[in-house]
């Protein structure tokens, strides 16, 4: 599931650095992308949510947390 979440990130964000983590069917998201600029916290969240919303809907996830961020805000 790792792998699948973070080739669907990269995907949809090309220019992104993703990072996932966890096991089961709950995980950490992190994604550095300039896509980000200017944009809220709730709507980068929705913006990786679009991507996953269906592995959330079927159950495959149960729980994700989602970091996204953009270049500059990267420590």
């Amino acid at each position: 599931m790792i792998d699948d979440l973070k080739s669907r990130l990269e995907e949809a964000f090309p220019d992104a650095e993703v990072a996932v983590a966890g096991e089961g069917n709950r995980f950490e998201v992190h994604v550095v992308s300039a896509a980000f600029e200017g944009l809220s916290r709730v709507a980068r969240q929705r913006a990786v949510y679009a991507v996953i919303g269906d592995l959330i809907a079927s159950g495959a996830i149960h729980a994700v947390t989602i970091r996204a961020s953009t270049l500059d805000e990267n420590p």
